[in-house]
């Protein structure tokens, strides 16, 4: 059931989608076969492993640092890197449509991509195709198709029968365990049998703690009794002992009832089981559990970072370049970047190491070496210091140059004198 705040946000796309559909030619469209022979057809993972809190758990930390991320829009001219269009960087930083922040984005697109293997967002573009808005879609099933002229569409269908036909080139995609088809990624039906393991230990241990608070056992009778009397005597037994108020323990039975206790023998799962099951699962995501509860050093969380969140940007950026820009605009320098402050997870004994290394040769300015610090910047801060120490590499060229001048010079005044 979709909620109000969900219909309106869904409405809204589906209405900025039929402006773009009124806009395209209409062509006849084929499904795509994919050179594997199958159909390239998108489908929900169905074994809802975001119900499993372990599962939950490590994407949302994967999804949370990865947001941390910066996308930023640059040009590189001759290796020179400058900021790119301040309206385009507004939508990639701060709201890239009016539901969501960057943050969320982000952090959306990251958890349906450990959930599905396949993350989409719809890139809406003005007439003049520039970038106005980026929405996170959450298609129950897609499928690619193809026109006459080759060109290629994605046909999402959304809960309550929607659906919407886009052009590839407007649609953001990032696919994981990219293998047996050629346009998506693969099921996460390589996890269900440990998902279903852990399901079942925590559903052993409930049943295990509701067995151990019961007292069961068979009542025999020593002379027959009709069947509502029978149910009355139980009724009645559990009453007088089986109940809280017998704080003692003790029941007093005479010659017409024996009660014999039933021995129930809760399987036991030890802490070993447990951290096996759940390691499986961190092990398939590429993250550890120190990383999940937020107590990693500095060594840990550069392996994370260079292996999972690293990763994760290199996509993320590659496919933003690409469909944000025209070839042409990317042959003059235009891309989108992630940027990340590593630095700031780094612990206070490295980064003064690294400062008193890298600041008096110049590679960073005071207000940049001050951030690191996470301190507050200062008045005339963007200037860069440098120790006497270290010249400049023309200075020394001049200076050598300068000298084996006079060296020649001296050379032909005193032409026997060794230098």
């Amino acid at each position: 059931m979709i909620s109000k705040g969900g219909r309106e946000i869904l409405g809204f796309i589906q209405n900025i989608f039929r402006q773009r559909v009124s806009k395209e030619i209409q062509s006849e469209k084929s499904r795509v076969e994919v050179m594997n022979g199958g159909p390239a057809i998108f489908t929900q993972f169905s074994g809802n492993a975001y119900e499993s809190d372990i599962y939950r758990s490590a994407v949302d930390s994967i999804a949370r640092n990865v947001a941390k991320l910066k996308p930023v829009h640059v040009v590189t001219i001759d290796r020179n890197r400058k900021d790119g269009d301040s309206y385009l960087n507004r939508i990639l930083q701060v709201r890239p449509n009016p539901y969501m922040t960057s943050y969320d984005m982000i952090y959306k697109i990251v958890t349906h991509y450990y959930l599905y293997n396949n993350a989409f967002a719809y890139l809406q573009k003005d007439e003049y195709g520039k970038l106005i808005g980026i929405y996170p879609l959450s298609p129950v099933n897609m499928e690619y198709l193809t026109d006459l002229t080759g060109e290629l569409y994605c046909r999402f269908f959304f809960i309550g029968n929607n659906q919407v036909t886009l052009p590839f080139r407007d649609v953001f995609t990032i696919r994981r365990f990219y293998n047996s088809n050629d346009l998506l990624g693969d099921k996460n039906t390589a996890i269900l049998n440990t998902l279903d393991l852990a399901h079942t230990q925590n559903e052993g241990i409930a049943n295990s703690i509701k067995s151990s608070a019961t007292i069961k056992g068979l009542l025999k009778y020593n002379q027959i009794l009709s069947p509502e009397n029978l149910k009355k005597e139980k009724e009645e037994f559990i009453k007088d002992y089986l109940s809280i108020s017998n704080n003692g323990g003790i029941a007093a039975l005479d010659s017409k009832m024996d009660y014999v206790p039933l021995e129930i023998k809760s399987v036991a799962i030890d802490n070993e089981q447990m951290s096996a099951v759940k390691q499986k699962i961190y092990d398939y995501l590429g993250v550890s559990e120190k990383i999940v509860n937020s107590t990693y050093n500095e060594d840990e969380w550069s392996a994370f970072y260079e292996s999972v969140v690293e990763a994760l940007g290199v996509q993320i950026s590659l496919e933003l370049t690409d469909k944000i820009f025209t070839q042409r605009e990317q042959a003059f320098g235009n891309s989108i970047i992630m940027e990340a402050n590593r630095l700031q997870f780094a612990s206070n004994e490295t980064k003064v190491k690294m400062l008193k290394e890298l600041v008096p040769l110049g590679l960073f300015t005071v207000n940049q070496a001050l951030e690191i610090l996470n301190l507050p910047s200062v008045e005339d801060g963007d200037r860069r210091v440098q120790t006497l120490n270290v010249a400049n590499t023309k200075i020394v060229d001049e200076y050598q140059m300068n000298k084996k001048g006079a060296n020649n010079e001296g050379n032909k005044k005193y032409p026997n004198t060794e230098q």
